[in-house]
């Protein structure tokens, strides 16, 4: 076996798993130059939840951020998170967004894509995966990890097969719950490395405090690449730590080759951020933690956050386990959906709506849509019964989803056209209408930027996506 590769999260999942993805540019460019001379695989620093907080709670232009952190790192692939035919949404997107996203998105900076849909309905991932190859992206088609009764070893590689198949150029097991125990790591690493020509990358986090062992025993089987996170903002619900996996493997065949010192001094840059993080009250202590009820209970990281979110809202901090033991039930009902984004914001409401208001008293419009086959095919079987109490006599979608979706790329340029200075703000826009207008608005001197205090109390009053979706279905 040749060395183990490294893919360094700490400018994406670990600050969005530990501080609801606050971290600023400002914050990430002097540790640039050393990131970029460490030698890791690739740097994931863009997608997931961090091109909608950039504009909502930074006043940061996302793209400007990729553009930068490119020309701050030249030398090393920088990676982002695409949620398939959501792009970084909550709905599904058009082709010809999903195509334009692509194109942009490589051409401004990012060298790999990893692709991934919330439900492993491979025809959610067809057009992503066609558009990052066919402008010059590594595809990294991913498998969302999960346990139920429809999950097993041969369903995983059947879709890794599948997605194989479908131009992926390397396919990575997505394990955002931390569920995949150690020993299935192994059985599931050598059953794919059996299976699968193009190399092999799992992500896992420490919700449970089992990830620093999953990845050694993926690496015992032969996995190629492992994500890990700098150690001020690693471990709890973030991933586990990149020091202690590259001490671990020194002098053995999968020797990373990374230098401790160059990562120490990457790392007592990141202490200072995180404890700023700590002190302005965005990094809630809570989340280093871990927490084994994760296995039980099957809530990844950012999910958990979230729902302390919810409730702090509700001034209802004391039903956080009963919203923990409600979440599996829900999941139940709506077809063991993998909790990913958006199906861990959507099945994370539901619960919080039934432990405050009564079981489906109060259906989330996007519990709704979820049940309609809006995203794709739910993997195993609904509650019909809930199913009909949220869609009534309606028929659910069994085609592919976006294929009944018009090209909309030309509206969205039409509704911009007296603001929108790039194709990026489009696609800002196309993603995020609300959002993005305000943050044109205060970028181009429309309007003032809200006073600290101001910023503050909005970032309290509506802490991430999916706690407006909550707000907006209360109100």
């Amino acid at each position: 076996m040749s060395k183990l590769y490294i893919t360094d999260t700490i400018l994406r999942d670990a600050h969005q798993s530990q501080a609801a993805t606050r971290m600023k540019t400002e914050d990430m460019i002097p540790a640039c130059k050393i990131l970029d001379s460490i030698g890791y695989w690739s740097l994931e620093c863009w997608g997931g939840a961090t091109f909608d907080a950039c504009m909502r709670f930074l006043n940061e232009d996302p793209w400007e951020r990729l553009r930068t952190l490119k020309a701050n790192m030249p030398n090393t692939k920088l990676q982002m998170l695409f949620r398939g035919q959501n792009i970084l949404g909550y709905k599904h997107y058009a082709d010809d967004v999903v195509e334009q996203f692509c194109k942009k998105s490589i051409e401004n900076g990012i060298d790999v894509v990893r692709v991934f849909d919330a439900l492993n309905d491979p025809r959610n991932l067809e057009a992503a995966i066609k558009f990052v190859k066919e402008y010059g992206g590594h595809c990294e088609a991913a498998i969302s990890y999960t346990e139920s009764p429809v999950h097993n070893l041969d369903y995983f590689v059947k879709l890794a097969c599948t997605l194989e198949k479908m131009g992926a150029d390397s396919i990575c097991i997505k394990d955002m719950a931390n569920l995949l125990l150690p020993y299935d790591a192994y059985e599931l690493v050598k059953k794919l490395k059996e299976n699968v020509g193009v190399p092999i990358h799992l992500h896992t986090h420490n919700t449970a405090g089992t990830g620093d062992m999953t990845n050694l025993m993926a690496a015992q089987a032969g996995v190629d690449i492992v994500d890990c996170a700098l150690s001020p903002l690693a471990n709890g619900t973030a991933n586990p730590s990149t020091e202690a996996m590259v001490a671990t493997l020194q002098g053995t065949e999968r020797d990373t080759g990374l230098d401790l010192k160059k990562l120490s001094e990457a790392a007592a840059h990141f202490r200072g951020i995180a404890d700023k993080m700590k002190a302005e009250g965005t990094l809630d202590p809570k989340v280093l933690n871990v927490d084994p009820n994760a296995l039980l209970y099957q809530v990844p990281g950012g999910m958990l956050s979230n729902l302390i979110s919810q409730l702090k809202q509700q001034n209802a901090e004391d039903k956080y386990y009963d919203v923990l033991a409600e979440v599996p039930r829900v999941r139940k009902d709506f077809g063991y959906p993998p909790l990913v984004t958006p199906t861990s914001q959507i099945v994370g409401t539901q619960a919080v709506l039934n432990v405050l208001m009564g079981r489906y008293k109060m259906i989330s419009k996007e519990s709704k849509g979820l049940l309609r086959g809006e995203y794709g095919e739910l993997p195993g079987e609904v509650n019909e019964e809930v199913r009909k109490l949220a869609i009534g006599d309606d028929k659910v979608i069994t085609c592919r989803p976006a294929d009944l979706l018009e090209p909309e790329l030309e509206k969205y340029r039409e509704e911009t056209k007296e603001f929108a200075k790039s194709e990026e703000d489009v696609l800002s826009y196309a993603l995020f209408p609300q959002v993005a207008k305000k943050f044109f608005d205060v970028r181009d001197g429309r309007v003032q930027a809200p006073a600290p205090a101001a910023a503050k109390a909005e970032t309290a009053k509506a802490a991430d996506g999916v706690r407006e979706i909550f707000v907006q279905d209360l109100s």
